[in-house]
């Protein structure tokens, strides 16, 4: 089971479930560093050591077998299931050929050791760094955040708002520092399903190439390296057209006016400070706190534990909530709530007086709430003009050959309409059916296919036919996808995103482009399956099914029919497959104007 994506606002929180999370990545990437460490000594080992060569490679396998990819999200796509299981394979593969003898190429560190130390110094060593300053700066920020609520009401004005700056200051290095490496953390964990099999394969092949006792293994290892290297490609393609988009987000939740909003959340939590009255005196004790509004539950769980005391969270039902007066109280940020369970109100201190209406906010308390209104836009029906404007772009497109060579002719094509197709405000695949899309992850291709078959006759009519209308567009290119390099799984990267765009920007829903993918690019292959143009009133028909269900097998060396295949430079394929893509980004980019819809002038 894979490790939960960190939302960027969870830092403004920073609960103790999310802390757990984080310790969990860094546990993870503790364990990489040292498998990488494995990886390099060990390949060290067979590249120096040729007499032992056959004990090297059985350590070498071993290391691999053992090794498995954690990744993020709760599904994986088959070239992450293929990535998941390649050392697997490439450790059984080693171990049939543990007997032959092998002459290692003389650049075998370049292939292997090199690109695993830079690996390890410049994505592992950076998040460390990163990680430092995360502890030093939330250090900083909670010391100052405990001198900063014992400060006494009473003091002067001016003393007050001096230290509210202060603590402001260190809210905001703290706040940087975390959604900084939160972002980094979880970079280096997507990036190692690339940067580190495609040192190792690449030595694989220097190995098997270039020795004559293991030509027929080799040529059996063919067919299973190209797939694998086709799904490392997809995979690299999926983190790139996520990579600009986290950037983007985490730029935006560093911004001041994003401290304290939890995107989607039912309830509000933080950490608040409660009087606690005592024989000898007056304390105050803090707790991570949540409030559930539907239930009116208030929830507080002990930041402070008592040693080998098992303290359980403590719940009660509102009753009322109403804000302290200053002159009543010796300190800042201080409201009451009255419960079912407690025959006397609890007074709790908020860490600043925004967070105290935020909690005010949330409870219906005696605070003025200030609500920004939410305005739902009625979805605007796709007109006979749209339609008009996409037909001759698609038959501009198709005409003219390569986007790029007419690019500077295409604005000034006669397509009336334009300005009104701009002004639209809908989309292919409405918001409202985004989330039924969730059994297209399932294991069974045949599921898939039926479930997606099943969602294109839930959109209006309308979207129907302009998605169809694409999908047939794309359907040829693709078919001379032996020219253009566009096959419909980097279709799938062009307009996965585009067509599919979540409603809400968070860290999982970028995770979820790499379904979006796939469900393109099943629409485009199976597009006749689909039958997107059934102009029928009633159920739509399914897809005719197989003889027999099939599933995704795991990808082995054995079982495969040996074949010939040329030898791939791994610089040529990415090469050629970017490309590809370069041929169609301007295509990609145009449709993005035209289907998606939100537009921005």
């Amino acid at each position: 089971m894979g490790h939960p994506p960190l939302e960027f606002s969870d830092c403004y929180g920073d609960s103790p479930d999310f802390r757990e999370r984080l310790k969990c990545y860094e546990l993870e990437l503790e364990r990489t560093s040292k498998f990488l460490k494995d990886v390099i000594k060990d390949g060290n080992s067979v590249i120096n050591a040729i007499k032992g060569y056959s004990v090297a490679v059985h350590k070498f396998s071993q290391t691999l077998n053992v090794f498995q990819f954690d990744f993020i999200g709760d599904s994986l796509t088959d070239d992450e299931m293929n990535i998941a299981e390649s050392f697997q394979e490439f450790a059984g593969l080693l171990q049939e050929v543990e007997d032959d003898r092998m002459m290692l190429v003389q650049n075998a560190c370049d292939l292997l050791i090199k690109p695993l130390e830079k690996f390890r110094k410049e994505q592992i060593g950076v998040t460390k760094e990163r990680r430092k300053k995360f502890e030093k700066e939330s250090e900083k920020y909670y010391s100052q955040l405990d001198k900063h609520l014992n400060l006494s009401a009473k003091k002067k004005e001016t003393q007050l708002q001096e230290a509210d700056e202060l603590l402001d200051k260190e809210r905001l290095n703290f706040y940087e520092s975390s959604v900084e490496y939160v972002y980094q953390i979880q970079q280096v964990q997507d990036r190692k399903k690339f940067d580190v099999v495609e040192p190792v394969l690449a030595f694989l092949h220097s190995i098997l190439t270039l020795n004559n006792l293991t030509v027929e293994m080799t040529q059996d290892f063919m067919p299973y390296k190209q797939e694998l290297q086709l799904s490392l490609q997809n995979t690299r393609n999926h983190f790139e057209s996520t990579r600009e988009e986290m950037e983007e987000l985490m730029k935006r939740m560093k911004h001041p006016t994003q401290i304290g909003k939890m995107h989607g959340q039912p309830t509000i939590e933080g950490y608040l400070y409660s009087q606690e009255k005592w024989a000898l005196g007056v304390s105050w004790v803090k707790y991570y706190c949540k409030y559930h509004k539907a239930s009116k539950l208030f929830v507080m769980v002990s930041a402070e534990p008592k040693p080998a005391t098992k303290q359980g969270p403590t719940e009660l039902k509102l009753k009322s909530c109403f804000r302290r007066k200053t002159e009543s109280i010796d300190k800042r940020f201080c409201f009451d709530i009255e419960t079912y369970e407690r025959n006397i109100p609890v007074t709790l201190q908020a860490v600043s007086e925004a967070n105290r209406k935020l909690w005010m906010e949330a409870m219906d308390g005696k605070e003025p709430i200030y609500h920004s209104p939410i305005h739902k836009q009625a979805e605007m029906e796709l007109n006979e003009v749209g339609f008009k404007f996409v037909r001759k772009c698609i038959n501009f497109v198709e005409t003219k050959g390569k986007v790029t060579r007419n690019l500077v002719s295409f604005p000034y094509c006669p397509l009336e309409g334009r300005d009104e197709l701009f002004e639209m405000d809908s989309e292919i695949k409405t918001q409202r059916l985004h989330y039924d899309v969730q059994s297209f992850k399932s294991d069974s291709l045949d599921d898939r296919l039926g479930a997606i078959h099943s969602l294109t006759y839930k959109l209006p009519e309308k979207n129907r036919e302009m998605l169809s209308l694409l999908i047939e567009h794309l359907v040829n290119v693709c078919s001379n996808s032996g020219d253009n390099l566009m096959t419909p799984s980097n279709m799938g990267v062009i307009f996965g995103p585009t067509l599919m765009r979540a409603e809400e920007e968070t860290v999982a829903a970028m995770l979820d482009i790499k379904f979006q993918n796939i469900v393109v690019e099943i629409l485009i292959e199976d597009y006749t399956k689909v039958n997107l143009k059934n102009e029928s009133s009633t159920a739509p028909p399914m897809p005719p099914p197989r003889i027999t269900p099939r599933k995704r097998q795991p990808i082995t060396i054995s079982k495969r029919t040996p074949r010939v295949y040329p030898a791939v430079n791994y610089g040529l394929l990415q090469c050629t497959l970017g490309m590809g893509m370069g041929i169609y980004t301007v295509g990609g980019c145009l449709f993005w104007a035209l289907y998606y819809c939100k537009c921005e002038s």
